[in-house]
């Protein structure tokens, strides 16, 4: 039986459907020699029955996969990144060095405001110290200005010399000895010359000065108070507790006692005792003292202008037999006051009233 023509050989597979990707010509005629089994005859493409297929699209090619690098070998490296060559245009290059150096410019400003920040940060506690030293010294200045000022200055001058105080000592024999102070600094006064000029005055127990801005001093006096009166010959001379005489008269001062001091100078021991009695006496028992007379220190003995006598002994305890005296007088007066008695306080602790 006579075969169907195209089936006079061994049946060829059927191909798949699945289209195949394109394959340039080599590729192909290695595919074609692979898929030849040994021993079979190479059969001519002529001969083979052929079926046309859609040809379709390709599809797009993947990238491979990198291959995972093994331990042993490392790790492979990596591509060197892909430097674009800069513009080397003149005008490029300038203003790739403008931007350069505004930045450098930036960068030196920004480090010098940190390294400010920092050297204040660590410089306070020294700051703090010289903000000190300089407002002690600033002190300091305005103070020797303003000694300066007031030393040398001719606007704090001396023009008005005042004088207080003064009832028996010359006013203005007293201005006129402090002459030589007028038109000197207040700072420069002479103090000493001013002390020296009024000790001329005996009766000028002491004084205050007081400098009044701008142009004024201010003089202060207290004069020496009469305490008794000497008589010295036919002379009575007013003389305060020191024995300074105050003033001289022919008659006697009233209002202070008389005393009599035998064989001493005012000056002397038995003086003072007396004086130190009469201060010790209250005002109201004092005005009724007559006369003191004394031979020493220790027998002054007072007559009342009444007619009693008071001895008194030493100025010791003075203030003491000052009391006494008051206690007796007022005893005596409360019982009879017509009799003439003689007081002894000579012991401030047991008086006596003698009987004349």
């Amino acid at each position: 039986m006579k075969r169907p023509e195209g089936f006079d050989r061994a049946p060829v597979a059927k191909a798949k459907a699945t289209p195949e990707p394109e394959v340039d010509g080599a590729s192909a005629e290695a595919s074609a020699a692979s898929a030849t089994a040994p021993g079979d005859e190479a059969v001519p493409p002529a001969e083979k029955p052929t079926r046309t297929l859609p040809r379709l699209p390709a599809l797009p090619s993947l990238p491979a996969r990198p291959s995972r690098p093994s331990r042993e070998s490392g790790p492979e490296p990596s591509d060197p990144a892909v430097i674009t060559p800069a513009s080397t245009g003149a005008r490029d290059a300038r203003d790739r060095a403008r931007d350069a150096r505004r930045l450098a410019r930036r960068a030196a400003a920004a480090r010098r405001a940190v390294e400010r920040v920092e050297v204040r940060r660590f410089t306070r506690r020294s700051r703090h110290r010289r903000a000190a030293l300089i407002t002690a010294a600033a002190v300091v200045v305005a103070l020797v200005g303003s000694v300066a000022i007031a030393v040398f200055s001719p606007l704090l001058s001396l023009q008005t010399i005042t004088i207080e105080g003064t009832s028996r000592v010359d006013e203005k024999a007293v201005l006129k000895s402090l002459d030589s102070q007028i038109g000197k600094p207040l700072a420069l006064i002479d103090f000493a010359a001013v002390k020296s000029d009024l000790s001329e005055f005996p009766l000028i127990e002491s004084y205050v000065t007081e400098t009044m801005p701008p142009h004024t001093l201010v003089i202060r006096i207290t004069e020496r108070s009469p305490i008794a009166s000497v008589k010295i010959g036919k002379t009575f001379e007013l003389v305060d507790p020191a024995g300074v005489v105050i003033s001289s008269a022919t008659k006697r001062p009233a209002g202070v006692p008389v005393v009599k001091v035998t064989g001493d100078a005012l000056d002397g021991k038995v003086y003072r005792s007396t004086a130190e009695v009469l201060l010790a006496l209250p005002s109201q028992l004092l005005k009724r003292v007559n006369s003191v007379s004394a031979s020493t220190a220790d027998d002054v003995t007072l007559k009342l202008t009444t007619g009693e006598t008071v001895v008194w002994g030493s100025a010791d305890q003075s203030t003491k037999k000052a009391l006494l005296l008051t206690g007796l007088i007022k005893d005596h007066t409360a019982r009879d006051p017509e009799q003439a008695v003689e007081y002894d306080v000579s012991a401030p602790d047991n008086g006596i009233i003698r009987t004349k």
